[in-house]
Parts: C-alpha cells; structure tokens; sequence
C-alpha cells in the first residue's frame, strides 16, 4: 500500500469512529437538559404555555370583571357619576393594578346571581368577583380562589311582621335571589326545625326588597352583608344565622394560571393587611 492510501485510510478509520461515538446515545448533560427530549430549549418552550390566560389579558391591556351592581357596599352603580363602587370593585382594583400596571384598567359587567356563570362561560369576563359563594360543587364548574370574605345567611323581615325568628315563618313565603345557596341553606333549616316555607326567586336584590314591602312575600333571605344594605326604618334583620358563606373570585376552569395568580393575589392582600383595609373602608365588619 501506498503512503497516500495508508494516510486514506487512517483518516477514514478516525472519521468512523467519530461516527460511532456521536450515534451511541452518548451526549453531554448540557445538551440533554437544554433540549428537554423534544429538540426545542425545555425552558422556553415552558414559559410560553405557562401564562395564557395572564399573557391574554395583558395584550389586551384591560381584565374583564363581572361584579354585582345592586349590592350596597360591595357593588352598586352610583346614580350621579354612573360608577361601580363597592368593596369588590376595590378589590378588582387591585388586581388589574398589579396585573396591568393600572387600576383603571378594568371594564366591569353587571351579574347576578344566575348570570354570573354563564358569563364566565362564554369569556365574556375574565373574572368574577361577584359575592360569589364557594362551594364543592361549583368548585367543579370552576376555579376559585381562597375567600376573600366570609359571611352568613340571614333574615330579614318586616318590624310590624311580629315574626322574631324562622319558625314564626311556618306557611309563610321566603324571596331568594335566583341560582344563590340562600334556598338551600334555609330549606335545610326549616326540615330540621319542622317549619314548612315556600319560596320565590328573582332576579335582583331590589325585586326582593319590593316584594317584601308589597307583602308578596313575608322574608328576604341572602347574605347577612348584603341584607344590611337594604336596611330601612320599616324593616330589621334576624339574629338568626345559617350556612356560612365564603366568598371567592372565579374564573374558568382551564384557566389555571389565571386562576394561580389571582389566588396569590388574594394571599397578599391578606398579609398586607390591605384586604382588612377595604372591609373596613365599606363598613363590613
């Protein structure tokens, strides 16, 4: 063999063994960990589908609300400057000043207790922050987070009624808010103490508040914060209590780094000492 071919062939062998060596499976921890076993940088690729429902709503550059606009103290539409204000609405506040940069980076949408899901639903909000009782079966439906707020059924009825508690509301009829847990609560209180009631369901708080100064029916339950905004000289409310309720912010179920976000939110504004602030601003307490 010639030298030339000798030479030929040591490089051919050095060639094929460097094959070899890279085909055997054999790469360096660097480049395993970089790819994450799909060809692509593993971190990169997690960052870009870990926010985007947050990474949305931030192009956007407004989060959607659905809040309650006939609640006293926790959402209700001021007459002369056409705003929503409450405790909630605060609450949302914080939330897009964080998230957005800007607290007035909100567009809020009246619901109720029957529409605010189906609003979550469909995407027309974000959010709902809406006195929106937690429970294991909406936790089902959709995500919440840690309450921010915690309250009880209650009653409220007439001063000249002579009604002084639930079982003096035997065959009477009781005015609930449509899709709310108050029915529910007090039916359960009325099987145990052996009282029969009915009930009626509307849409808002107000319809309730009209039929019990009408005589329609002879109660309105909810919430006991949310009664006291419905307060007059003509009526009072129970001392009895049922059913605690804590309230959550709601979001879709797929949305969970919406859903995350938000539940840290409310752990800050708990540790803050801010939250409290608010309660105490809407005379909650």
């Amino acid at each position: 063999m010639t030298t030339l071919k000798k030479a030929c062939a040591a490089l051919l062998a050095v060639s094929m063994l460097a094959v070899t060596t890279a085909c055997s499976g054999s790469t360096s921890p660097a480049s395993s960990a970089a790819t994450g076993g799909s060809g692509a940088p593993a971190e990169s690729s997690a960052a870009s589908a870990a926010t985007p429902t947050l990474d949305k709503i931030k192009a956007a550059g407004v989060l959607k609300v659905g809040v309650k606009v006939d609640v006293p103290n926790f959402g209700l539409k001021n007459t002369k400057t056409g705003e929503v204000e409450g405790f909630e609405i605060d609450l949302a506040k914080a939330i897009a000043k964080d998230l957005l940069g800007d607290e007035s980076k909100i567009e809020t949408q009246a619901v109720t207790a029957k529409t605010r899901g189906p609003l979550l639903d469909n995407g027309e909000v974000d959010l709902v922050i809406a006195t929106f009782t937690i429970t294991d079966e909406r936790k089902k439906v959709y995500n919440f987070s840690d309450p921010y707020y915690s309250d009880a059924v209650k009653l409220m009825v007439k001063k000249d009624s002579g009604i002084k508690s639930l079982k003096d509301l035997d065959g009477k009829t009781i005015g609930v808010a449509q899709s709310s847990t108050s029915m529910k609560a007090i039916q359960d209180a009325a099987d145990a103490a052996g009282v029969k009631v009915k009930f009626d369901e509307y849409a808002t708080y107000p319809e309730i508040k009209a039929a019990l100064d009408s005589g329609r029916v002879q109660c309105f339950s909810v919430d006991g914060s949310i009664l006291s905004g419905y307060v007059d000289d003509t009526t009072t409310i129970l001392d009895d209590k049922y059913s605690p309720q804590e309230y959550g912010i709601a979001s879709k179920l797929d949305n969970k780094d919406l859903a995350e976000y938000v539940n840290g939110m409310v752990a800050q504004l708990k540790s803050s000492g801010e939250l409290d602030q608010m309660i105490a601003k809407w005379k909650l307490n």
